[in-house]
């Protein structure tokens, strides 16, 4: 069955729209006008290594079988799609015209799968046990998402590394980690039916008879992209430093020992709300895959270009364990880094 797939975000959302359109998908992109027009005569753009290779691929979306358009946010109807992928990051879904599409595909009761690394607030609500009012401080605006009912939203932890070459067009995008995107299911048996077939699809796709990596994985725990949660806090946030940003690697491998006991907290943060050892990565196995970052994360490269605002995991994680009766010097001094920088930017745009 071919699906029409809804993808707020058309930089690393166009990363999953790609794979969605080796598989045979119908996909729309919502972005900027500029961005839409660029994309609607010229399609997108991914480069991707498969295994074994030592150069990327370039993959153009107008050679594969599935159909891809662009749109801005007011021409969308939500009605027309079988699922939305929440691509963009967490602040942008306060812009009055995402906020209004969010309102529109909340109506229409469309199962969501949430690419951001900020977790939805209906998806933390299926947490049992979980405060989900005393997390609200971490959102840009909480109440974006009050009327998305939780069992139609799901997470999947975003762990390919891909990146707009900035000398580049805004349609091209450049995968450095091409990982799997691992989901947890939804509350809704139809749903589920989506993504399965979503993923079972992408899984089939050769290129030149080779598995192209990249793929879509759905697991039965909902904290399996939890646990994406320890290397946001042991690399990517702590790329933002009083100075420049500095490379993942970095951030990781400068002091291993440090890096080890903050990725063992937020492990341990996520296992008292329910998760399991099977739905961590072992730390030597992100020490590993870090030693290949050579750029800051995002967060700390938007930082260092002048954001003011920014996805808050790390004050989620923070506002966690101190409500778990845990809480964290290590975490509290990355916050407290973050926190100056945005308000030093702040401060420059006032």
């Amino acid at each position: 069955m071919r699906y029409n797939i809804l993808i707020l975000g058309a930089s690393y959302g166009s990363l999953f729209g790609t794979k969605l359109l080796m598989a045979g998908h119908n996909v729309t992109l919502v972005c900027r006008k500029a961005t839409a027009a660029l994309i609607n005569e010229h399609g997108t753009v991914v480069r991707l290594k498969l295994r074994g290779e030592e150069e990327h691929r370039t993959i153009h979306s107008k050679d594969l079988p599935g159909h891809v358009d662009a749109a801005v946010p007011e021409a969308v109807d939500p009605e027309r799609y079988d699922l939305v992928v929440l691509a963009m990051q967490e602040p942008q879904y306060v812009v009055h015209a995402i906020r209004t599409l969010l309102i529109k595909i909340a109506e229409a009761k469309r199962p969501c799968l949430s690419l951001m690394n900020m977790p939805p607030l209906p998806y933390l609500r299926r947490i049992p046990g979980l405060d989900t009012t005393s997390l609200e401080p971490a959102f840009t605006d909480a109440s974006v998402w009050d009327r998305f009912k939780p069992e139609l939203v799901t997470l999947c932890s975003p762990d390919p590394q891909a990146f707009r070459p900035p000398e580049e067009a805004a349609n091209v995008l450049h995968v450095g980690l091409p990982t799997n995107f691992k989901a947890a299911v939804l509350g809704t048996d139809d749903g589920n039916v989506v993504l399965e077939t979503l993923a079972a699809d992408i899984d089939a796709v050769r290129l030149d008879g080779k598995d192209v990596p990249v793929k879509l994985k759905v697991f039965p725990s909902l904290f399996v992209p939890f646990a994406k949660w320890s290397m946001l806090l042991t690399g990517n946030y702590r790329c933002v430093t009083d100075d420049q940003p500095i490379a993942i690697r970095d951030a990781v491998h400068a002091d291993i020992e440090t890096s080890r006991r903050i990725y063992g907290y937020v492990d341990g943060i996520t296992q008292r709300l329910g998760a399991g050892p099977e739905d961590q990565v072992p730390f030597e196995k992100y020490a590993k895959a870090a030693e290949s970052l050579l750029k800051p994360s995002s967060a700390a490269r938007a930082v260092a270009n002048g954001a003011p605002i920014i996805e808050r995991v790390d004050m989620l994680v923070q506002l966690i364990g101190r409500n778990l009766d845990m809480p964290s010097s290590a975490i509290d001094k990355t916050v407290e880094t973050v926190e100056r920088a945005l308000l030093r930017n702040q401060r420059r745009q006032s």
